[in-house]
Parts: structure tokens; C-alpha cells; sequence
């Protein structure tokens, strides 16, 4: 199975919280994807149009730039990526997080937590930033989800 990554992109903490159980029940490291200008309350108003998130998912090739990076991306052979749902798709940081490494022969997992809305078009919308990687069908979990319902799901999907 090699070494797994969980890395993930929360912009409330919802998606920390379900990431660092992920982490442990699956023995993984974990890796946050923090924008260089953090999220305010103002900026995730998806009801106001001109919010930073609503201008940035408008234009699918806005790629919000990212403070740090994971030291050893080839040390992990299985990366489970996390994310909230924002217009039925991952935020476009998690196309900037996967654009800045060689996924060649890797699986990526992607996983989600949502207000109410499921996958959506993700996995099309990822895709073509992780070009040689094994992206699998992901899944949404309530933000509260419990690390033995994780560690089952995962074992399922690696």
C-alpha cells in the first residue's frame, strides 16, 4: 500500500476536523493546504456574488496561491485529498495544491464535506491537474464522521 499523505484544504475547520481523524485511522501524515491569504467569514459568502470564493469559482482557472509545500511528495504512493464542496466541485486551491507536483503513478483519493451537495463534477475538474495519477471516485462525509466509519471507507478504496 506504501505511504499515504492526507492532505487537505478547510476554510472553516470542519474539513481539519474530518482530516486529522482521516490521518489516523488510515496512519497517514498529514499535510494542510493553507491559502497565503487566509479565508475570512466575508470571503466564503457564497450568497454574495462578488465574495472572494463566488469570484474565484466563476473562473475555473483561478488558482489561489498556497503558503508551504509537502517537503517529499515522492515518499507517498496514496494521497487522500480533502476538501469542502464549493459549487459542486473542490475550491479551486486544490487544483493549485496538485499543479505544483508529479502525481505519475500515484493515487489520489479525493473525499469532501458539503452543506448538502454531493461530488459533483470534482473529479472532472481535478483530473486534468494530476495528469498520470489514478484519481478515484471520491466521497462526501459528514464533517462529525467518526474515525472507524473512515478507517472502513478507506480499507474499501486503497
Amino acid at each position: 500500500m506504501g505511504k499515504i499523505l492526507v492532505a487537505y484544504f478547510s476554510a472553516s475547520g470542519k474539513t481539519a476536523k474530518l482530516s486529522k481523524r482521516l490521518a489516523e485511522a488510515v496512519g497517514g501524515d498529514l499535510h494542510e493546504i493553507r491559502p497565503e491569504v487566509l479565508y475570512t467569514s466575508a470571503d466564503l459568502n457564497w450568497m454574495d456574488k462578488k465574495s472572494r470564493s463566488s469570484v474565484e469559482m466563476q473562473d475555473k482557472a483561478f488558482r489561489p496561491a498556497i503558503a508551504g509545500k509537502v517537503e517529499d511528495m515522492g515518499q507517498y504512493e496514496t494521497i487522500f485529498l480533502a476538501f469542502p464542496i464549493w459549487w459542486y466541485v473542490a475550491p479551486t486551491i486544490v487544483n493549485t495544491f496538485l499543479e505544483q507536483y508529479d502525481f505519475n503513478g500515484k493515487t489520489i483519493i479525493p473525499l469532501a464535506t458539503s452543506g448538502g451537495s454531493g461530488m459533483g463534477g470534482t473529479n472532472k475538474e481535478l483530473a486534468p491537474s494530476c495528469l498520470g495519477a489514478k484519481l478515484k471516485e471520491g466521497k462526501v462525509f459528514s464533517a462529525n464522521t467518526g474515525e472507524s466509519e473512515l478507517k472502513v471507507w478507506a480499507k474499501s478504496v486503497l
